[in-house]
């Protein structure tokens, strides 16, 4: 299959077909806003880099880390340590990746499991590094008869492969915590309550304490009036140091994140059957135009089509 040298035209080509594409990049393309798009991404560092917002969680991440993003969350790569800036972006198509599961094998559960100290990343070993390389290179030889069926067979394997890695270290974090949770504190050597914590909050990303609880606040009242002022008048600061807090935290702006989480909101409400007007009420439009406008511009298409294709 054709690895393509640029992310828009892989997320295109997976659309399209419904099925799956692949990207590999050395350097920026133009940079995205904080965006969401209709299919899930898997984006594997090369080079490293600083953070990434995806929903409200913030990653620092370096070589060898893997993100598992699906079709609701928004993402925003804000910084990066390297004017080289190479990675692999796997785009997968939602249903398509869902008719490859079986009833002993649900290869969604990286995409759906966030209930995990790590949440969307995973910092894979070097033989784990080598192995994911070697399938996209397996995938860029495939140019002859019977290439679909050869891509379809390695991108299972691909899969499969990294759904026992998420699947391995989720069973570990479970019996790393219940051990935590059944030993004395007394039993705990002196500062390793404080490792334990730093060792957290490295996994969950750099968080300022202010900004976790603003993007705390916007995840769970997306239906109230969140304006900058109502904002600044909530956490008792200036307009003016949100916008630059905020700016300086997560590399965008406050609106735009806050549309965004507003888009994700929409689509999930309008793949479960509601209406195109209450899915504007109940993600937090107060103007219907503007929803439009908003949603056909993060989406791709209108709030209607949408509304068609996914029910």
């Amino acid at each position: 299959m054709e690895i393509y040298t640029s992310c828009k035209d892989a997320i295109r080509s997976c659309l399209e077909t419904k099925s799956f594409a692949a990207a590999h990049l050395y350097n920026d393309e133009k940079p995205m806003d904080i965006h969401i798009h209709d299919c899930y991404e898997i984006y594997y560092s090369i080079s490293g880099g600083k953070q990434f917002l995806i929903d409200n969680r913030f990653y620092n991440f370096a070589p060898g880390d893997i993100f598992f993003i699906n079709q609701y969350e928004s993402h925003y790569l804000s910084q990066i340590d390297n004017v080289k800036h190479e990675r692999i972006i796997l785009s997968i198509y939602p249903e398509y990746l869902k008719s490859c599961c079986s009833a002993l094998t649900d290869l969604n559960y990286c995409f759906s499991c966030r209930d995990t100290r790590f949440g969307h990343r995973l910092s894979l070993l070097p033989e784990e590094q080598r192995r994911f390389v070697y399938y996209i290179h397996r995938l860029s030889e495939n140019h002859s008869f019977g290439q679909d069926i050869l891509d379809r067979a390695v991108f299972l394997e691909l899969m499969t492969y990294l759904n026992k890695i998420f699947l391995k270290r989720c069973e570990h974090e479970s019996s790393v915590r219940f051990s935590k949770e059944n030993t004395p504190d007394f039993l705990l050597p002196a500062g390793q309550e404080i490792s334990l914590r730093h060792t957290e909050a490295e996994n969950t990303g750099v968080r300022h304490e202010q900004i976790d609880h603003i993007l705390s606040y916007v995840n769970q009242n997306l239906t109230e009036e969140l304006s900058i002022q109502s904002l600044a008048d909530h956490f008792y600061i200036s307009t003016s140091y949100l916008c630059k807090i905020f700016k300086d935290s997560t590399g965008t702006t406050i609106n735009k994140y806050i549309t965004a989480k507003r888009i994700t909101r929409a689509k999930s409400l309008l793949s479960d059957g509601y209406s195109v007007t209450d899915a504007c009420t109940m993600c937090g439009f107060r103007d219907y135009s503007n929803f439009l406008k908003a949603f056909t511009k993060a989406v791709g298409i209108s709030p209607k089509k949408y509304a068609q294709f996914s029910g």
